[in-house]
């Protein structure tokens, strides 16, 4: 069955709900369930009009409200898509599995190091080890489904984990179970272009807008813990904080 005989299936003129939010609420249920393909172009206005017996207001209400929210993008001259970018909120410290996760994408890693070793002049700096320390380090490309989003260069304190095999996937699993996952960071986000390996890595084109951001996470204690370099696609990737005023 494709999207639109489902989106049919799910409209009643009999419903005291406005036809309107109806649509919206089966489109957003085609969303979730990825029906609208890998591009994830909705058909036309007017053919949704034609083909659902609906209204063109009716379609363009719709679709409008579901535009506020940010499901759906409208590309002016080609037409409505499924918002595909990642948005991560800055307010809340968690991981990039977690957020993927909390955002109904399925996240997994492809490893380019892990190593352990003596700690490097600019990790004792940031992390405020001596010299000799011992620190393991973590080098991998983030996918959320199957779209590769950013590059993380991650070092930890040797004494924060049992042994280097001790992550298997996600880093803040691995140092919760060790009882050594960081409660607050401070985190520095800049813009820069993606070299050519970078591009490489993330499947993306060299000179592509990207998205830097430096993490220092501490424990409880106010002890460094773990110093994290991250380069994400900018086409894909929001970073957004809530601001008050008090």
């Amino acid at each position: 069955m494709n999207a639109l005989a489902q989106i049919m299936q799910k409209l009643d003129e009999n419903n005291s709900q406005p036809l309107y939010l109806q649509l919206q609420r089966a489109l957003r249920s085609a969303i979730d369930s990825k029906l609208f393909g890998k591009d994830g172009a909705l058909p036309a206005e007017r053919q949704l009009a034609s083909e659902l017996g609906l209204s063109r207001i009716t379609v363009r209400k719709a679709i409008d409200g579901l535009v506020e929210e940010g499901l759906l993008v409208r590309r002016p001259g080609s037409g409505n898509f499924v918002n595909t970018r990642i948005e991560k909120n800055f307010a809340k410290l968690s991981s990039f599995s977690e957020d993927m996760r909390a955002r109904g994408r399925q996240p997994h890693s492809v490893w380019l190091k892990r190593s352990e070793g003596i700690v490097a002049p600019e990790e004792a700096l940031r992390l405020r080890l001596s010299p000799g320390t011992l620190v393991y380090r973590f080098h991998r490309i983030r996918y959320a489904d199957d779209v590769p989003v950013c590059l993380e260069y991650a070092t930890l304190v040797g004494s924060s984990l049992p042994a280097l095999d001790a992550v298997q996937d996600s880093l803040y699993t691995a140092l919760e179970q060790a009882g050594n996952r960081p409660v607050r960071a401070l985190q520095r986000l800049s813009a820069l272009l993606l070299t050519g390996e970078q591009a490489s890595l993330l499947q993306t084109r060299t000179g592509e807008a990207g998205l830097a951001v430096e993490r220092l996470g501490f424990l409880r204690d106010g002890r460094a813990i773990e110093f994290c370099r991250s380069y994400f696609r900018g086409d894909l990737y929001d970073f957004v904080a809530e601001l008050n005023a008090s």
